[in-house]
């Protein structure tokens, strides 16, 4: 094939220059990136959400170094180039296009829009620019990768006149654009090969075949409701009963052994006695079972040998390349149409629905789907992982990430397969879905902030899981925290008022126009403010003008809409007039509370939409209060890990290396500092209180910052500050300033306050110190001596220890 030449472009095209006009019509100038513009690049990125990182990314959105971040402004202008739409100064918007060496007439796009710019229409002009750009450099096809759910960009591409090619349907989509009206171009013909996680949990979720091992023949065991479950569940596979004594269960052939089956099954679910267990795994291996499921019980819960006994099953499974999911756990569940997979002995079957749930007790699913399906909360999926001495929890997070049945995603978790793993995954998966946990641990506030670093719901019972489940599967997170509480008795309102307020919420008076409309409306004796008072003889359609009015409402995110039965007629008129309502607005969610209604669940469901509604009005408020809290995380710029000067990590490596495991003398510590540009030396006390930096191992999260002042601060009143590793600047920024103590160090007491931007540095500098080197295992900075504003910190003591063995934690 003769290599075609193209146009040599040494200098900087200037000839790319165009102001612009995007659909607002706002005035835009796009042009060329420079070098000179590495800083406004650098500051491009760090104003993005992180729900714009994560379309953008299809990854992990914290991590992004400055030097990075600065190479971007370096470019050929010919194999690579990127154009930038200017608001003002800043950048608004950018795409960039890199040339595919194998196929020069290629070339992989991505396109960039800072939030506040945003359906305004940067994305289709920055689309004819880089196309025309993209024809005179010999260019032919631009190909991009979006998610399925990112609803702008596909608009973009199919509404630009250009001729488009898709890849096979999927979470991701793969886009070709013909940049060249009169050329043919090609699509792929397949989609991005899978990530390995979800090949190897296929066989889990999907099977093509199932074969039960230990099915019984006597209904009510659990061998025999997991067959009869297959069956009644719709499962489209083969189901293959084993049982050396029987002929037949649940209307299905039996066979003596899954040697004897006709074809290898895919997954094979185990419910024999546990000495049995690793007999049966080892003939599953040997038939070639992609995946096994241990329901028995007799492993760890049992001791240490039961223990041992489990991992080396495992280690048995992964060398024989199967997953396994227990063992004591309760099964698998796969709504969606494409499975059908209701591997489980539980005698409740969950609907189907947007929720996927892993959780770590066997007994526990058992409740949990019974509940789930009386509150009519439907599930794309649930796995009890049980012991998870193989499949993990965040595993199972990166298989409901590109599952588009699945929107929530909830969790019981006690422990994590790799603890590090699990948060990065959470921080990519919930700007986009939102993951609700329970942990059976304090709600100290480590733990609290670990979770919502990580963007994860925490939750203090499955009562609550369940309740922030139902309103984030019907309804949409509120734009902000202020909430209209719309009621026909005065006392539930105030309860409701209180709980808003102890849940982050506010209860704001309503715009002078709105009050207006309400007065026409309602009632004469109707307290038109917020909460709305109806007063008990408020009808339907008071409901709806009160409702419609309080949404409609600029300074309104949310309605909360609470019904007393016995003080009005009709439930069924109300619950419709609330379901017209929320139809209308579908951009603010609305929550309900019929106090005393039976059945009142049902009346407020009509077809896909569903108010969620609780029985006491305090649930609503909780549920609410942590759906705002969320939508604030996901909205705000994720920050960036910044490149920090002075840093020698071969330096401290070879420190690490000549050191033995434990605490490491005085002097090495020092240097170990020294060498991520962190002083240790005596000094005179600071002219504020002293701090502390340290970092210990949690069992959930893995290596964790914590930060504080010394003395009553800390010891008397848990002022303490946590963050899991890696810090984003943002996250070292929030971390120092969110103290009680924080008016101490930033002068709102009347002295001249610390120097808070070093001591960020300070933290940001321990953060890639551990993530650098996982052989430290705890680290202690203590005192630090803050400094005024300009003078930095002052570090008076170091202690460092490292782990016997830095990788014993890091199995999934």
């Amino acid at each position: 094939m003769t290599t075609p030449s193209y146009p040599s472009y040494p200098s900087y095209p200037e000839d790319l220059e165009r102001p612009g006009l995007v659909r607002t019509g706002r005035s835009t100038f796009v042009r060329p990136i420079r070098p000179e513009d590495a800083d406004r690049l650098v500051a491009f990125v760090g104003t993005l959400s992180r729900a714009t990182l994560a379309y953008r990314s299809l990854g992990p959105v914290v991590r992004a170094r400055d030097d990075v971040i600065r190479r971007g402004a370096h470019v050929d202008y010919l194999n690579e180039l990127a154009l930038v739409a200017l608001a003002g100064d800043e950048i608004a918007g950018l795409v960039r296009y890199v040339r595919d060496p194998e196929e020069p007439e290629h070339a992989e796009v991505t396109f960039t829009i800072r939030d506040d710019h945003q359906s305004e229409g940067f994305g289709r002009l920055l689309l004819e620019h880089i196309a025309a750009a993209a024809r005179a450099r010999g260019i032919r096809v631009l190909e991009a990768d979006v998610l399925a759910d990112n609803a702008r960009m596909i608009n973009v591409f199919l509404g630009s006149g250009y001729r488009i090619e898709t890849g096979p349907p999927g979470q991701i989509i793969h886009f070709e654009i013909a940049v060249d009206p009169q050329a043919q171009a090609v699509a792929r013909a397949e989609r991005r090969e899978q990530t390995a996680v979800r090949r190897s949990l296929r066989p889990l979720l999907e099977p093509r075949s199932v074969a039960v091992i230990g099915a019984n023949r006597d209904p009510l065991t659990i061998g025999h409701e997991i067959v009869a479950n297959l069956l009644r569940g719709g499962f489209g596979g083969s189901v293959f009963p084993v049982n050396p004594r029987a002929g037949q269960i649940a209307g299905a052939r039996a066979y003596a052994s899954v040697r004897d089956l006709p074809e290898p099954p895919e997954l094979a679910l185990v419910a024999v006695r546990a000495e049995a267990v690793p007999g049966v795994v080892r003939e599953c291996a040997e038939v070639g079972v992609k995946a096994v499921v241990v329901v028995s019980t007799g492993f760890g819960e049992t001791g240490v040998e039961g223990r041992a006994g489990e991992l080396e099953l495992a280690r048995f499974a992964r060398a024989s390349g199967m997953r396994l999911v227990g063992p004591n756990c309760m099964g698998v569940v796969n709504t969606t149409p494409a499975a059908r997979l209701a591997a489980t002995f539980s005698p409740a079957l969950p609907t189907p629905g947007r929720v996927a749930m892993s959780s770590q007790s066997g007994p526990l699913g058992l409740a949990v789907l019974d509940f789930a399906r009386r509150l009519r909360l439907g599930f794309s999926g649930f796995v009890s992982v049980g012991h998870a001495v193989d499949v993990s929890t965040d595993e199972l997070l990166q298989w409901w990430e590109e599952d588009p049945g699945t929107s929530v995603i909830l969790l019981h978790v006690e422990t994590f397969g790799d603890p590090r793993r699990f948060a990065r995954v959470a921080r990519r998966i919930a700007p986009r879905k939102p993951i609700v946990a329970v942990h059976p641990g304090h709600a100290d506030s480590a733990v609290n902030s670990l979770f919502a670093q990580s963007g994860v719901i925490r939750t203090r019972s499955l009562q609550e899981l369940f309740d922030v489940a139902l309103l984030l599967a019907h309804q949409p997170p509120p734009p902000g925290n202020r909430v209209a509480v719309i009621t026909n008795a005065g006392g539930p309102a105030a309860l409701t008022v209180g709980a808003c307020a102890a849940s982050g919420l506010c209860v704001p008076a309503l715009g002078e126009r709105t009050r207006q409309t309400l007065r026409s409306a309602l009632a004469p004796h109707a307290d038109v403010s917020n909460p709305i008072d109806l007063t008990p003889t408020a009808t339907a359609a008071h409901y709806r003008q009160a409702l419609d009015a309080a949404l409609a409402d600029d300074g309104i995110d949310a309605a909360v809409v609470l019904f007393m039965p016995p003080l009005a007629d009709k439930p069924d008129e109300v619950a419709s007039a609330i379901l017209d309502a929320a139809a209308a607005r579908p951009d603010k969610p609305v929550l309900a509370s019929f106090l005393g209604g039976a059945g009142v669940a049902d009346l407020l469901h009509r077809g896909d939409l569903v108010v969620p509604t609780y029985t006491f009005p305090e649930a609503a408020a909780t549920s609410l209060g942590h759906a705002a809290a969320y939508q604030a995380w996901r909205s705000t710029p994720a920050g960036v890990v910044p490149d920090l000067p002075g840093v020698d990590a071969e330096r401290a490596r070879s420190l690490i290396a000549s050191a033995a495991p434990g605490p490491v003398p005085a002097a090495v510590a020092a240097e170990l500092l020294a060498s991520y540009g962190i002083a240790v030396r005596d000094s005179e006390p600071g002219t504020g209180p002293d701090a502390f930096l340290a970092v210990r191992a949690d069992p959930v999260f893995g290596p964790v910052v914590a930060f504080g002042l010394t003395g009553d601060y800390a010891d008397l009143m848990a002022d303490v500050a946590h963050r899991v590793t890696p810090l984003s600047d943002r996250d070292a920024r929030e971390m120092v300033r969110s103290l009680r103590a924080t008016p101490l160090l930033d002068g709102r007491t009347g002295g001249p306050g610390v120097d808070l931007a070093a001591l960020e540095e300070t933290v940001l500098r321990i953060s890639a110190m551990v993530e650098d080197h996982p052989e430290i295992e705890a680290l202690e900075l203590r005192p630090v001596r803050l400094l005024r504003p300009g003078d930095g910190v002052s570090v008076a003591h170091a202690t460092i220890r490292l782990a016997d063995n830095p990788a014993a934690g890091g199995s999934s």
